[in-house]
C-alpha cells in the first residue's frame, strides 16, 4: 500500500522534531579497572522534571549485566538504574534506564540524549545494536511538553495511544474526530520520517486515544519498525516515543483467567507490600499487578519473594510522571483477557467487611461474593473509604499498618472500586476511583464492604509523599494552589513540615475491627514476611 499524505504536512513527510534517536552502536573502551565498557546508543531518551533522564534501549539490546552510566555532552557522568522493560507483547519492550543529568550538564542549551555506558569483565567488543541514521544523538525530547509516551495493542487490535498535551484540562476533552493517528517509519534522510498511513481515532479522553491499527499490508511491508503518533486538526503531529508493537502470532499464551485481580501503582512502597498481598490473596484476590513508578528500593525483591511463597505478583514498568489514571487506563485494557474483576486500590489500602470479623480465618469467598451475587449489568462495584490517622504513631508501626494504625475519621469522603473489565467504556476513562462504563452495564454501592485507607500515616512516611503526586489532574502537595480541596490533607499547608499534633489528628472513631481480624488470622507480625499463600474456601 503506497505512503498516505498527512494532510497537515507534505504527503510523505513529518516537519516535526520526534527527538527520538535513530537507532545507537555498541564500541568497547577500557575503562579505569581494566575492564571493557561498552557504550549504548539509546532508542529514545526524554527529559522528566527534577533533571531525571529517562533513557529506552531497543528490545533486542543485551541484558546490561554490570554497572550502568549515563555520559553526557561533555564527558559528564551519572549512574543509572534499571527500570525494566516498558510494557509489550512477549517481552518485546524496550529496556528503560533512569539516572540524574549532572549540573555541569544542565549548563548546555541543547542536551543531547546520553549515552549508556555498561562496564562489562568482557575483553571484547559487543555490539548493542545497529546503526541506523548514524548513531547520532539528538536533543532529547522533554516531558513538559506535547508528547506521545506509550502505545498498546488491545483486545481485537485497536491502538492505544497514550499523549500529554492534547486533553490538558480534567473533564476537558477534543473531540477524536478533530485527532488523526498517524502511523510512520522513521528516516534519517533527506525526506525526513515516512507516513505510511493515517487513520481517525476512535476515542479521545484524558491521555488516552484508541485508533485503529494499520492495515496488514502496510504492517508486512517491511521488517522496518513502525512508530505511531497523534496529529490533531491544524497542528503539527506531537513528538513520539512510541512504537506499533502488535503481538506475534504464536508469542505468547495468555494466563489463566482469574475472577479478582488487583491492580495498583507504586514506588518505593515494597516494604508494605507483604502484608498487602498476603491479606488480600487471603480474602480473594487471584492475582496483582504493580506499575512501577521508577521504584528505587527493593521492589524487585519483595515481588521475587511473594512469587516464591505462592502468590501471584507482576511488575509492569511505568515510569512516566504523573500519568496514574492513564496506568490504570492500561491496566484496565492489557489485563481484561486475564482477569474478569479488577480491585484498584493503593498498597495502603485493605478491602475489608465488619462481618469478617466474626471469622476465625480469613477465605477467598470473602471478597468473590462480593461481585459474584451482583446482577449481570452491574459493572463496578463501590466501596467506601475509612481514612485512619497517625494513631500516635511517630514511626512506622513494624507490626504493619493494619496493626499500628487504629484511630479514623468518623465520615467516608472518597470510594474506591471494583471494576468488571468486559464492562469499561471504549474510552477507558477513569478518576482512580472509579471508570466509565459502556451503555448497558451501570454501577452498584455496597455498604457492607469498606476500604480501610491507612492514608496519614506516621509523618516521617506521610512526608513522603511531597516528592510528587501521580495523578494527572491533582496538584502536587507543593503546588500554592486548591487549598481546601478535598484532595488535599487538612491543616496542611504547601511544605513538608509537620503539623503541631500531628500524631492524634484524624482520630474520631477508635476502630480495631481489622487489626484484631488479621492478628486472629495472621499472627501480629504477618508483614515482615510472606507466609505460604492461603487457599481458604474456594
Amino acid at each position: 500500500m503506497p505512503a498516505r499524505a498527512l494532510q497537515l504536512v507534505p504527503a510523505r513527510r513529518l516537519h516535526v522534531r520526534l527527538g527520538a534517536v535513530k537507532g545507537y552502536t555498541a564500541t568497547a573502551t577500557p575503562d579505569t579497572g581494566g575492564r571493557r565498557a561498552t557504550k549504548a546508543q539509546p532508542d529514545a531518551a526524554v527529559l522528566l522534571p527534577d533533571w531525571e533522564a529517562l533513557v529506552l534501549l531497543r528490545p533486542d539490546a543485551a541484558d546490561a549485566a554490570g554497572n550502568v552510566t549515563c555520559r553526557f555532552r561533555g564527558g559528564a557522568t551519572s549512574p543509572a538504574r534499571a527500570l525494566g522493560r516498558l510494557p509489550a507483547p512477549a517481552r518485546s519492550g524496550r529496556r528503560a534506564y533512569a539516572c540524574v543529568v549532572p549540573e555541569l550538564a544542565r549548563r548546555h542549551k541543547t542536551l543531547p540524549a546520553p549515552q549508556l555506558v555498561i562496564a562489562s569483565s568482557s575483553t571484547s567488543k559487543r555490539t548493542v545494536g545497529a546503526s541506523r541514521g548514524g548513531g547520532r544523538s539528538t536533543e532529547m525530547l522533554r516531558w513538559s511538553g506535547r508528547l506521545v509516551y506509550e502505545s498498546a495493542v488491545v483486545d481485537g487490535g485497536d491502538v492505544l495511544v497514550f499523549a500529554k498535551g492534547v486533553n490538558p484540562r480534567q473533564g476537558v476533552n477534543r473531540a477524536a474526530s478533530d485527532i488523526q493517528c498517524v502511523y510512520y517509519r522513521a528516516g534519517g534522510g533527506a525526506n525526513g520520517d515516512h507516513v505510511v498511513t493515517t487513520l481517525p481515532a476512535a476515542t479521545s479522553a484524558q491521555q488516552v486515544f484508541r485508533c485503529p491499527p494499520p492495515p496488514t499490508p502496510v504492517q508486512q511491508e517491511s521488517q522496518e519498525e513502525i512508530s505511531v503518533t497523534l496529529a490533531v486538526t491544524g497542528q503539527e503531529p506531537l513528538p513520539s516515543l512510541s512504537v506499533y508493537n502488535p503481538p506475534r502470532s504464536g508469542s505468547s499464551t495468555a494466563p489463566e483467567k482469574k475472577l479478582i485481580c488487583a491492580c495498583t501503582m507504586v514506588r518505593d512502597v515494597a516494604k508494605f507490600l507483604p502484608e498487602w498481598v498476603v491479606y488480600h490473596a487471603a480474602v480473594g484476590v487471584d492475582r496483582f499487578y504493580l506499575y512501577d513508578n521508577g521504584s528505587e528500593d527493593d521492589l524487585a525483591d519483595q515481588v521475587h519473594h511473594l512469587n516464591a511463597a505462592g502468590h501471584d505478583v507482576s511488575t509492569v514498568a511505568w515510569p512516566w510522571t504523573k500519568a496514574q489514571e492513564a496506568g490504570f487506563s492500561h491496566g484496565a485494557a492489557a489485563h481484561r483477557h486475564s482477569c474478569d474483576w479488577m480491585a484498584f486500590i493503593d498498597v495502603d489500602e485493605f478491602i475489608f467487611s465488619p462481618q469478617w470479623n466474626q471469622s476465625n480465618n480469613p477465605n477467598k469467598s470473602m471478597l468473590r461474593s462480593v461481585v459474584s451475587s451482583v446482577e449481570p449489568d452491574i459493572g463496578q462495584v463501590s466501596l467506601g473509604c475509612a481514612d485512619f490517622g497517625p494513631s500516635g504513631q511517630t514511626s512506622n508501626p513494624e507490626e504493619g499498618v493494619t496493626q499500628g494504625y487504629t484511630c479514623r475519621r468518623r465520615t467516608q469522603e472518597r470510594h474506591k472500586s471494583l471494576l468488571r473489565l468486559d464492562a469499561v467504556d471504549d474510552s477507558l476513562v477513569n478518576s482512580i476511583h472509579h471508570f466509565a462504563l459502556r451503555s448497558g452495564f451501570r454501577g452498584q454501592w455496597n455498604k457492607q464492604v469498606r476500604v480501610n485507607h491507612y492514608k496519614y500515616q506516621a509523618w516521617e512516611e506521610f512526608k513522603v509523599k511531597f516528592r510528587r503526586r501521580v495523578s494527572t489532574y491533582v496538584a502536587d502537595w507543593t503546588d500554592p494552589v486548591n487549598l481546601k480541596s478535598k484532595d488535599r490533607t487538612p491543616g496542611l499547608g504547601f511544605e513538608a513540615v509537620e503539623p503541631v499534633g500531628w500524631t492524634h489528628k484524624f482520630c474520631e472513631v477508635n476502630d480495631t475491627l481489622l487489626r484484631d481480624a488479621t492478628r486472629r488470622w495472621f499472627g501480629a507480625r504477618f508483614r515482615n514476611g510472606p507466609a505460604r499463600r492461603q487457599t481458604g474456601t474456594s
